[in-house]
C-alpha cells in the first residue's frame, strides 16, 4: 500500500487546479489505450483515433517514445509534470496556461527523460533509437500540443464546465464531511486513513512526506477516465526553470471527474415550470434546492455569467430566492415561496 504523510499546514493549503496540459495528457493516454470508459468517450475515440494513429505511423520514433512512456504501470515522470498552480484563480480552482506547462516539459534535460523512460519500462533496457535521441522532451511536447489542438480544444468549454462543477461539488463535500468525504472516491485505491495519512494507491510504494516550507498538494480533475500521481522537487539552488520557485515541492493527484458529482443537483426541470418561468430560469430555481454561488450555477447550467445574473435578479425580485454572504461568496437559495412553487410542479 502506498501512502503520503501530509502535514496539517500542507493539507490546509492544498487546492484544486484546472490544467489544460493534464487534460491533454489524459487524452493522449486514452488515444494510446484505444478503449473507451463510456459511450461518450467511444464517440470521441471514433472521431480522433484514426488521425492519432496516422500521425504516429508517420513518426516511428515518437510512436516508440509513447509506448515506452505509457505502456506499463508507471508513466514516465517527465511526461506528467506537476501543474504549477500559479495561473488565474476562479472561485474554487486555479488554471495555469498550456504554453506555460508545455514550456516546462520542453526544458526537461534529455538525460532525465531517458532515465524516466527506463523506470517506466520497469528497468528494461531503453530501445536504441530512444537512447540516441536528444529531442525526447520536445517530441513529447509537440505531440501533446497536437492532441490539445486537434482533439481537446474543440470540446474545452464544455469539459471545463464539467471540471468546474466537479471541483465545486468536492469543495462542498469538504465543507460538509472533511477530507475523508472529499477524497474517498477520487481515484481507485485512494482514501483518507487519518493521522495525517492519505492512501494514494493499493500498490506497494514507498511513503512520501508532504510537509515543511514549500510543500504543496494539488488536486487536478480531468474529464477522460484517467488518473495518475505526479511530484517534483525544486531545490533552492537549481537553475531557473519556468514556473517554479526556489524551495517548492509540489505533489499532485490527477483524477477523473465524477459524473455523479459534476451533475450534482441537476434535477430535471418540470415542463410546466419551464413554461411558466422559461427553461433556463426554471433550471436555476430548481438547482437552488441547496445554496449555490453564481460561479457554481454557471458551471452546472452551462449558461453565461450574464444570463445567470439576469435570472437571479428576476427570481430575487419575485421573492422566489434569497441570498446571503458566506466568506467571500454570495450564496443564493430558494425561499419558502420558491420551495412551494417547485414542490407544486415536482410533487415534492
Amino acid at each position: 500500500m502506498g501512502w503520503w504523510e501530509i502535514s496539517a499546514d500542507t493539507l490546509a493549503g492544498s487546492r484544486f487546479v484546472i490544467s489544460p496540459l493534464a487534460e491533454a495528457i489524459a487524452g493522449l493516454k486514452t488515444l494510446q489505450r484505444g478503449t473507451a470508459a463510456h459511450p461518450g468517450e467511444r464517440a470521441w475515440l471514433d472521431t480522433h483515433l484514426p488521425a492519432y494513429r496516422e500521425r504516429l505511423a508517420g513518426d516511428p520514433l515518437t510512436a516508440l517514445l509513447v509506448r515506452a512512456a505509457l505502456g506499463h504501470r508507471w508513466n514516465a515522470t517527465f511526461l506528467t509534470p506537476t501543474p504549477t498552480g500559479d495561473g488565474q484563480a476562479s472561485e474554487a480552482a486555479e488554471t495555469p496556461s498550456l504554453d506555460q506547462e508545455l514550456a516546462r516539459l520542453r526544458e526537461t534535460p534529455p538525460a532525465t527523460a531517458r532515465a524516466d523512460l527506463t523506470v517506466s519500462l520497469g528497468g528494461r533496457p531503453l530501445p536504441g533509437p530512444l537512447r540516441r535521441a536528444d529531442d525526447l522532451p520536445g517530441r513529447t511536447a509537440d505531440l501533446l500540443e497536437w492532441v490539445w489542438r486537434a482533439a481537446v480544444l474543440p470540446y474545452w468549454p464544455q469539459r471545463r464546465r464539467i471540471i468546474e462543477a466537479d471541483v465545486l461539488a468536492r469543495t462542498a463535500q469538504l465543507s460538509r464531511g472533511g477530507w475523508a468525504a472529499a477524497l474517498a472516491d477520487m481515484r481507485p485505491g485512494m482514501r483518507w486513513l487519518g493521522a495525517n495519512r492519505l492512501q494514494i494507491t493499493t500498490y506497494d510504494h514507498p511513503p512520501r512526506e508532504l510537509s515543511g516550507a514549500g510543500a504543496q498538494l494539488l488536486f487536478v480533475p480531468v474529464t477522460p477516465h484517467q488518473t495518475w500521481l505526479s511530484w517534483d522537487v525544486h531545490p533552492p539552488r537549481c537553475g531557473g526553470v519556468a514556473g517554479r520557485r526556489p524551495g517548492e515541492r509540489r505533489s499532485a493527484v490527477v483524477y477523473p471527474c465524477s459524473g455523479a458529482l459534476a451533475e450534482a443537483g441537476r434535477a430535471p426541470v418540470p415542463g410546466a415550470l419551464g413554461a411558466l418561468l422559461g427553461p433556463a430560469r426554471a433550471c436555476v430555481l430548481v438547482l437552488l434546492g441547496s445554496p449555490k454561488s453564481t460561479t457554481q450555477l454557471v458551471a452546472l447550467t452551462g449558461q453565461g455569467l450574464g444570463s445567470v445574473g439576469r435570472h437571479l435578479k428576476v427570481l430575487l425580485d419575485a421573492r422566489l430566492i434569497g441570498r446571503r454572504r458566506t466568506g467571500r461568496s454570495v450564496l443564493y437559495y430558494r425561499t419558502a415561496a420558491g420551495e412551494v412553487l417547485v414542490a407544486a410542479q415536482t410533487g415534492g
